[in-house]
């Protein structure tokens, strides 16, 4: 067990000095993309500026036979695109017990260090393989000489990540955040859904019957088989200061069911998701930004509580100390985003009503 007193010391000589707080960037939709794939990687300095995080991704979707150049291809990338302010670079690497792992890390990092600011790792069980990448990042840096952290993202794809994931959270200074892996958890719990991400039909419940006619007409109702998860991965983060992030929407046609999944997984708490496809990046975008209609409502309360003491009646609704905590979680993030954004900082300044105008 470390001492409180050391979890903020560099854990390598030469090493940067880890943050003692995650940095609020805007982190809505992470896009993936295949740096062996010619095609993908030539689209990849047009969309700088467009999506709030760009991902090359080394693991699945990526065949055995193609890492190495999976590799390389996302360090030519790094080396020859700026990346800007409002657009950052990550990498998903290959799961730690892989081949190909080892090599993934000691290649960015003294390749592309000073680019990348999030590595992804995969599969992760518990806090060891997070000391693991903490230890081995921080050689590497001093290596290359980095002056700041790289941070890593855990991704929850299996029961005992899952049952471990308070201490995932709290592992490393250098978490910056969970995804949940729908995919591969929904095998690894032995769950008998075959969809990568969303709902199923075969998950309901069903209304009483109607006089005792059990097989009459009954209204249904398709439940969340990830309301759970979410929810206990966002009180993992919220708990230790990082952030929660909804994972892959597999049936990429289905833009309705994508909004509707990305959508709960905002108002759980999440603050961004992957998008495996470009038609997925302006759902996750406008899915992840407050609506102006919140944002003209939280301001209103937030000008209406003053000091913040006692409750006020604001359009026939009380509104108190707790209120005020909700509608600063929504004002805080539109100024965050209005920031980077510009149509969201037109958007967010002016009143819902003016705007119907």
């Amino acid at each position: 067990m470390r001492s409180a007193k050391d979890f903020f010391r560099p854990l390598a000589v030469g090493a940067p000095t880890p943050l003692t707080q995650v940095p609020a960037r805007p982190s809505r939709v992470i896009h993936f993309f295949d740096p062996s794939n010619p095609k993908m990687a030539a689209k990849v300095p047009g969309m700088v500026g467009t999506v709030d995080v760009l991902l090359g991704n080394l693991e699945d979707a990526v065949k055995a036979d193609r890492k190495e150049a999976a590799r390389a291809g996302l360090v030519e990338i790094a080396k020859a695109t700026d990346f800007g302010a409002n657009t950052q670079l990550w990498t998903r690497i290959n799961a730690l017990d892989s081949p190909w792992a080892l090599d993934d890390l000691t290649t960015l990092v003294t390749e592309i260090g000073d680019k990348l600011d999030v590595v992804m790792v995969p599969k992760v069980q518990g806090a060891e393989d997070i000391h693991y990448v903490d230890r081995l990042l921080a050689q590497l840096e001093a290596k290359a000489g980095l002056t700041r952290p790289i941070l890593v993202h855990a991704i929850l794809e299996t029961a005992r990540g899952m049952v471990n994931v308070e201490e995932i959270c709290g592992a490393s200074p250098r978490m910056q955040g969970l995804s949940l892996g729908p995919a591969d958890l929904a095998a690894d719990r032995r769950m008998k859904t075959t969809r990568v991400g969303g709902g199923h039909p075969g998950y309901l419940v069903r209304t009483d019957p109607v006089d005792g006619d059990v097989q009459g007409e009954r209204a249904t109702a398709q439940q969340d088989l990830w309301h759970y998860t979410i929810a206990r991965m966002v009180d993992a983060c919220a708990m230790h200061g990082i952030y929660p992030y909804y994972g892959p929407f597999g049936d990429i046609q289905d833009v309705v069911a994508c909004e509707d999944q990305f959508r709960n997984a905002f108002l759980l708490g999440c603050v961004g998701t992957w998008s495996l496809h470009p038609v997925q990046i302006e759902i996750a975008k406008r899915v992840f930004s407050p609506s102006a209609e919140d944002v003209a409502h939280a301001r209103r309360v937030v000008a209406a509580m003053g000091d913040g003491t006692g409750a006020v009646m604001l359009d026939g609704k009380m509104e108190d100390d707790a209120s005020l905590k909700q509608c600063l979680v929504i004002v805080e993030l539109a100024e965050r985003l209005s920031q980077t954004d510009p149509a969201l900082a037109e958007l967010y300044a002016v009143e819902p009503a003016a705007q119907e105008g």
